[in-house]
This record gives C-alpha cells, structure tokens and sequence, in this order.
C-alpha cells in the first residue's frame, strides 16, 4: 500500500506541478500585457518585470486549487489508461480507499498552502506595496483619491478620523490630516501634519498646523450676531505626540485586501476595527474562507477521483482532462457568486465561506460511490431480464 501511495503521489505531483507552472505563466503573461501601458520614463519594463513577479505568489495561491484538480486528472487518467489503476482495483484496493490515499497525497499541499498563506504572500505583498510607492508613487488597495481614512476612539471619550494622504516605503506616512471630536460629536479640533511615524503606539507628527474650535462656538454663532472673542485660533507646533491604535502593521493591512492577509494580521485588524464600531463583514468572510482553504483542496481531489477512474473508452485522457477544467472553472465561478450573493443577502460568513465546497464534497462522494458500484446495481435489471427469458 505504501508503495503504491508513493507512486501515486509522484505521477499527482508531477502532473500538478506542469499545470500549475502553465496556469500560473499563462495568467502572469495577461497580467503583464495588461500593464505594458504603464510604462514610460520614470517605471522601466524591468521594474514592470519586477512587479509581475513579485504577484506569483498570488498567482500560485488562487490558482493552486484549480491545478491540484486538472492536474490530478491528468495523472489518474493516465494511469487508468495504462491499466494501472485497474490492476490496484484488483489487488483489493476499493475506491474509497484509494480516495483516503488521494487525501493522504493533499496533505503536503495543504502544508504548502499554509505557509504560502501566512508567511510567504503577506511578505511579498508588502514588498509589491512599496515597490509601488517607490516605483508608482501609490499602492493601491483601499486608497481613495483623498487617501486612506481611519477612525477611532481617542482617551477622553470622543472620535477621532486620520486621514493620510501619502504612505511612506519605511512605515512613515506624509500630508496627515486630523479631526478630533468630543463625546458629543462636535468638531474640536482640526490638524494638518506635514509627514509623521509610529513609535511606542504613538503617532509622531511633525510640523503641524492646529485649529483649535471653542466649545461656545457652535452658540456663537447661531446668534447671529458678530463674537466679541474669535470661536477658532490656529497654533504651530513643531511636533506632537497622539496615542493612537494604529501601527505600521494595520497600516498596511488598510492597503491589502482581506484575503492577501495573515490569519494573525486579519484578526487583529478584526480587532481594531469592532473596536472603533467599523464594519468587519468582508473581513471575518476573508477569515472564514482562508480557513476553509484547505478543505477546499481536499474536496478538488475529491472532485477529481470519479473522473480519473472513469474508464478510458469513455473519453479518454484528453476528454478528462476538459471535464476537470470546466468543473474547476465551474467551482471557482459559484465560489464567487456565493461570496457576492452572501455579502449582498448577509448570510453568516461560515456558510459563505463553506456551502460551495460542502455541495461540490457531496456531489463528488456521490459520484464516486456510484462508480463503485454501479456493476451491483446493474445486476438485479440483468437477472430479472434472465427470469422473463425462462418464464417464456
């Protein structure tokens, strides 16, 4: 059994690893066509080559379940097209057990995909920030044309909102706008800081222009009459130190989208953001579906073991191999529609996250099982057509 496992495991791997390399090239190459108009003087098609690889690990990670499954296609139709398969069929090896073998062969992807998940892309991707910065003078991610915006509570009580024009490759940021509110919601203060940086869970800011508002000024005003004393004054301080939750890590957790983050960054930014009453919805969605990741590896190999051991009279490898891309392509379209149609209808996020792969498990289960024994269901029709044969 060992040594058939480990057969298995190398034709899988191989295979896999072919696909995935063709996957991953193909999807590079558009992506590459697709950014040739950014170049010009100041960002070279070096520095486009630089940015494209430093996507593969992206690449890799979104594509990985639809290579595991053509790939393992591949390899178990050729191998039941050599007969291989039938011969471990005879030798006492059941379907089911060669699907535990299947699963026994996913573990080291599944391993893969973890450490691709939580160490290698959040690096990489943070790396592409700022080369960004550097190279495009932006990041992308969730950058509004103002900049990023950030809210939160400060320690007496009231609202504070940051916005930060410019991200800096070295985790200082530049053109720091601060409105700070009172537990009442009126606007006490407004700050513009020309650059800043994080140190010991303060934001340093440097060169800031203050106006502070009286807390008459609202009443002041609605008299409509002219006040004796001025309801604003404007201040410059060279440097102010604000206690504030954010950090360098949430900073850039505000560029990446949910799913290109750690487990460990996305629940503390999960954190962070119940803590200042902001929406966490597509956040615990990215959390569920990372770890519903490796299940969904395990059921691609499912999907994948009913079609390989189809015999080879009835489509053949090449034919297999077509089933296996459009059922991949098939999984991955309604794996997005359910997340588009949970975030607009507001299912729970663990149905979200897993209601695809649990109907894809048992659909595949059910086929594989119906292979199985598809020659015990065929019998009874064949002795009662012998039994009319006799009676008449």
């Amino acid at each position: 059994m060992r040594t058939a496992r480990r057969y298995l495991a190398s034709e899988i791997y191989r295979s896999c690893f072919v696909v995935l390399l063709a996957l991953v090239g193909l999807f590079t190459f558009f992506a590459l066509i697709e950014d040739l108009d950014q170049v010009n003087d100041s960002f070279s098609l070096l520095n486009l080559f630089y940015l494209q690889a430093l996507q593969l690990p992206s690449h890799l990670y979104e594509l990985l379940p639809i290579g595991l499954l053509v790939g393992s296609v591949l390899a178990l139709a050729s191998l039941a097209q050599r007969n291989e398969l039938v011969i471990l069929r005879v030798s006492g090896v059941s379907g089911l057990k060669l699907l535990a073998m299947l699963w026994i062969i996913t573990i080291p992807w599944v391993v893969g995909a973890f450490l691709l998940s939580e160490v290698v892309m959040p690096a990489v991707e943070i790396k592409s920030s700022e080369a960004k910065l550097q190279l495009l003078g932006r990041a992308g991610g969730g950058r509004l044309n103002s900049g990023y915006w950030f809210k939160e509570n400060d320690e007496h009580g009231g609202d504070r909102i940051i916005n930060i024009a410019q991200l800096r490759p070295s985790g200082g940021v530049s053109e720091i706008q601060l409105y700070e509110f009172s537990p009442t919601q009126e606007l006490q203060r407004h700050s513009h800081a020309k650059e800043g940086y994080f140190e010991d869970g303060k934001l340093i800011l440097q060169e800031v222009t203050e106006t502070l508002i009286d807390a008459d000024a609202i009443t002041a005003l609605s008299d409509g009459q002219a006040s004796k004393e001025p309801v604003t004054r404007i201040q410059e301080v060279v440097q102010r130190e604000l206690p504030t939750s954010l950090t360098p890590e949430r900073l850039i957790a505000r560029i990446l989208t949910p799913e290109r983050m750690s487990i460990s960054v996305l629940l503390d930014y999960i954190q962070y953001l119940n803590a200042n009453q902001l929406h966490t919805e597509r956040q615990i969605v990215a959390l569920w579906r990372k770890a519903a990741y490796p299940f969904t590896l395990f059921v691609m190999i499912t999907i994948a073991a009913p079609i390989g051991f189809m015999q080879t009279r009835r489509g053949g490898v090449g034919g297999k191999v077509f089933i296996g891309i459009l059922l991949g392509v098939g999984f991955f379209m309604i794996n997005q529609l359910a997340l588009n149609i949970g975030t607009l209808g507001q299912w729970p996020p663990w149905v979200t996250a897993l209601l695809p792969n649990l109907v894809a498990l048992l659909l595949a289960l059910a086929a594989l099982l119906f292979m199985e024994n598809r020659h015990h269901l065929r019998k009874p029709s064949v002795t009662g057509q012998n039994w009319q044969r006799n009676a008449t």
